[in-house]
């Protein structure tokens, strides 16, 4: 079983910078790949970023490649997602998410096994 919990989420203005947090709780959190997923009001929950098991490899949405950075700190058992050059459309709940394989899809929001309350993120222009 693996709990998360995510943190970070505020008001910023448009150009600004955030870092989302998603604290997991688990004796297995190690070994699985973790992706960071949005939703915004009316619309569906989007993948934002994806990160292997180890860090390695790292995957994007092409709506979010260049600005955001996802990375883990395994000791901790914490990923981050950077987020810079907010933009208005960023707004959204942002969810982290947990899946054991570490292979095949990555993008897709059913492959995830658990997922996190979410945090919101309002980006003000």
């Amino acid at each position: 079983q693996v709990q998360l919990v995510e943190s970070g989420g505020e008001l910023v203005q448009v150009g600004g910078s955030l870092r989302l947090s998603c604290a997991a709780s688990g004796r297995t959190f190690s070994s699985y790949a973790m992706g960071w997923f949005r939703q915004a009001p009316g619309k569906e929950r989007e993948f934002v970023a994806a990160i292997n098991w180890s860090g390695g490899r790292t995957y994007y949405a092409d709506s979010v490649k260049g600005r955001f950075t996802i990375s883990r700190d395994r000791p901790k058992n914490t990923v981050y997602l950077q987020m810079n050059s907010l933009k208005p459309e960023d707004t959204a709940v942002y969810y982290c998410a947990a899946k054991s394989s570490n292979y095949g899809d990555f993008k897709s929001s059913q492959v995830y096994d658990y997922w996190g309350q979410g945090t919101q993120v309002t980006v003000s222009s």
